[in-house]
């Protein structure tokens, strides 16, 4: 068995104690207190929270006026019935427009943790764990809807949300990085942004200063593509709180000024050539910094080590955002 089947086979065993773990759990104990409930699930790894993003939702299930659940599955239930009437909207409104119908919302957020699993740059675990409420939205066939869409998910409406039930943790993945990004190149020679920012931060001196995953984490979405392969793709996202500091030096800025500008944006992140890598993520350094850091550098202004010149050149060669 070869490593990245080894990890992805790994990952599902451990699975299991996660899962355990977040039925377990309560939400209202914060994610500190779920960190030392998995430390105890999984003692041989060290997961520690890295950030959280919130502001999504998924559609949820059908309730009456009563609270009382007609489906765990709006869009199911909604096909179901457009199906009974041979897709006929107008007849599913005219059958259901007097009947006090919500639709539920599962208004989420998501926990990211990471441990270290070895000493490369992408050789960590990134656990993705979601917290998930309940809500109960708008009033179906109010809006007397022309389209699926304007059924199950209206924009706008002056429904309140009202929650059905608690918070509640919820298993997402787990991934060995490594393992991931190995798999993303069998399916697709050719490196991914993700994969040339591994490498970049491999050969900066980012990585003598600091591990990766203590700074950016990799959201990752899978889809099924038409031969009915699993296709990856994954993002960068810093883990820093808040937005990234600002970047303190006007077009054209070089030497001594661009240096201290450049110091000052890595101090604020945490380590050196931060920069460089918001750069890729983002648009809080600019692209011209990257072409002035270089020319500096020619004419003899050695303020970063050659290593990062070289870093920063070969994007220069071959420019890539993630």
């Amino acid at each position: 068995m070869n490593e990245t089947l080894a990890w992805t086979e790994y990952c599902k065993s451990i699975s299991p104690a996660i899962v355990e773990t977040c039925a377990k759990a309560f939400v209202s104990s914060g994610p500190g207190a779920f960190v030392k409930a998995l430390s105890l699930a999984l003692p041989e790894w060290k997961f520690r929270h890295a950030m959280s993003r919130g502001g999504w939702y998924r559609l949820g299930g059908i309730i009456d006026s009563t609270g009382q659940r007609v489906s765990d599955s709006l869009e199911s239930w909604v096909e179901s019935a457009l199906n009974e009437r041979d897709g006929d909207i107008g007849q599913l409104i005219d059958d259901f427009t007097d009947q006090s119908l919500y639709a539920t919302r599962l208004v989420g957020q998501t926990h990211y943790l990471v441990a270290s699993a070895g000493e490369e740059t992408d050789g960590f675990l990134q656990l993705e764990i979601e917290v998930l409420q309940e809500m109960r939205v708008h009033r179906l066939f109010a809006n007397d809807p022309s389209t699926l869409e304007e059924l199950v998910d209206p924009r706008g409406g002056g429904d309140q949300p009202v929650p059905v039930g608690l918070p509640f943790y919820t298993f997402h993945r787990v991934h060995h990085i490594g393992a991931l990004l190995r798999r993303m190149l069998a399916q697709k020679p050719e490196p991914a942004p993700i994969h040339r920012m591994i490498e970049d931060w491999s050969k900066s001196s980012a990585s003598s200063a600091s591990a990766y995953y203590n700074h950016w984490v990799i959201a990752t979405r899978e889809h099924i593509d038409r031969y009915q392969q699993p296709v990856f793709c994954a993002q960068a996202i810093a883990t820093l709180a808040g937005e990234a500091p600002e970047f303190g030096a006007a077009a054209g800025t070089s030497g001594l000024k661009l240096n201290e500008a450049l110091t000052h944006f890595n101090r604020e992140s945490g380590y050196p050539m931060a920069w460089y890598f918001h750069m890729l993520t983002s648009k809080a350094v600019p692209h011209w910094v990257a072409d002035s850091v270089v020319e500096d550098s020619l004419a003899g202004f050695a303020y970063l080590p050659h290593r990062d010149v070289e870093v920063v050149r070969g994007w220069l060669h071959r420019p890539y955002s993630v």
